[in-house]
């Protein structure tokens, strides 16, 4: 029916629901791999663009799932989670992180992943004309249900001058007075980039000073290189500010699973599961058995870990003989570069977009793009690989492939 196009809301495009023939970033990407795999069967795509896991879940977690899915008394709405899987968050908060005292009934709610828990959060709390404060680049969905809220966005650049930490400082008045929430997620996707015990103690005092909710999204919390990971929660007077929003999907290998929990601020967790009551009934409670029993196994994340740390060493390494300045970061599974100049034949790149296309046509390496701030692309070390042997060899066809690019730096 023709007046159906005249329905749809404003929010996602209304009457031109549908007809815009401009390709978002990822469908872009998706659509030349396909291309370029079909042109040359012969190759692999190596895909250094992919933001999950390459590994199952361990196989204690998949036993308790099996288990607990044959038990008649699962089978139902799960609602706002069970106490079991709260109780268990509360015990890994404390373990890994250093973060004691939080009450499970009242200071955690698990959620169907952190995605979901992250859209929801705005319903709680934004009104139209309310502001949302953002790290660009960033995960978007929170500044997208604030949007559809009738609510605006104002972006806080990460800059490589500035370790990518937003510059609170920078913010006008103006903004500050009708700002509620401030969303932060470290480690950082795409930046790779890892918070400071300082940094978190100006946000808590800016959060204070200014009425502000802090948002952590720490989807990449328990995937750290080295040193103990850092929780927003353990810095003094956070627990006053803010809330901490966690995923199994990461750190256990968990992403289709879609479990995570939120902690903190008593009030703040009451007011998103009000929300959450109007949104879902709550994960398979047998999902939440097998996440309580993740949750107690953190050397399940630990060996996650030294994984991606020796991955990360390996990429990084090939990656700075070819030019670019490649660190290995201190968490996460990411790593966040600028591109180059161009290459020997004349080519010039102006932006990771034109960049990122050219590798996947020239080289078969599948990246992600990031033109927000400056010009930078976006890899990750969860390329598909069985063992260190593996590894290795897809790193040197990496070193290989970059080579013959003849990239300008």
């Amino acid at each position: 029916m023709e007046y159906l196009q005249e329905l749809f809301a404003d929010r996602i495009g209304g009457s031109s629901f549908g007809k815009q023939a401009e390709l978002y970033k990822f469908e872009k990407i998706k659509k030349t791999r396909r291309q370029m795999e079909r042109e040359h069967p012969e190759i692999p795509m190596i895909d250094l663009g992919v933001g999950e896991p390459d590994a199952m879940a361990d196989a204690g977690v998949i036993d308790v799932l099996y288990e607990q899915a044959k038990e008649w008394k699962n089978r139902g709405y799960a609602d706002n989670g069970i106490l079991l899987f709260q109780q268990a968050a509360a015990a890994y908060l404390e373990k890994v992180f250093g973060v004691g005292g939080l009450c499970p009934e009242t200071q955690i709610l698990h959620s169907m992943g952190s995605k979901s828990a992250l859209a929801m959060i705005p319903q709680a709390f934004i009104n139209p004309g309310d502001i949302t404060l953002m790290a660009v680049p960033g995960y978007p969905i929170l500044g997208t249900k604030t949007k559809w809220l009738g609510g605006r966005v104002y972006p806080l650049p990460l800059l490589q001058e500035n370790h990518f930490l937003p510059d609170l400082n920078s913010i006008p008045q103006a903004v500050l007075q009708k700002a509620k929430l401030l969303y932060l997620n470290y480690p950082n996707n795409p930046t790779g980039a890892a918070a400071t015990k300082e940094f978190y103690k100006a946000v808590i005092e800016f959060a204070k000073r200014n009425q502000i909710i802090v948002i952590q999204d720490a989807a990449y919390g328990a995937l750290a290189f080295g040193e103990r990971p850092l929780s927003f929660l353990s810095v003094e007077g956070a627990m006053e500010v803010g809330i901490e929003v966690h995923s199994l999907s990461k750190s256990y290998n968990m992403t289709g699973w879609r479990l995570g929990f939120i902690a903190g601020n008593e009030k703040i967790v009451k007011a998103v599961a009000a929300v959450k009551d109007n949104n879902d009934s709550g994960q398979f409670i047998a999902i939440q058995h097998a996440g309580a029993y993740a949750l107690g196994h953190p050397e399940i994340t630990e060996a996650t870990c030294e994984k991606y740390r020796r991955r990360h060493e390996l990429l990084s390494a090939a990656l700075r003989r070819i030019g670019f300045l490649a660190t290995p970061p201190k968490a996460s599974f990411y790593e966040y570069m600028e591109i180059p100049k161009g290459t020997r034949d004349g080519r010039v790149f102006h932006t990771a977009d034109e960049f990122s296309d050219y590798l996947l046509r020239n080289a078969l390496i599948s990246t992600v793009p990031w033109d927000d701030v400056g010009h930078y692309i976006r890899i990750s070390v969860t390329f598909v690989a069985d063992g260190e042997q593996e590894e290795a060899r897809i790193v040197e066809e990496i070193e290989r492939r970059l080579s013959r690019c003849e990239l300008v730096f």
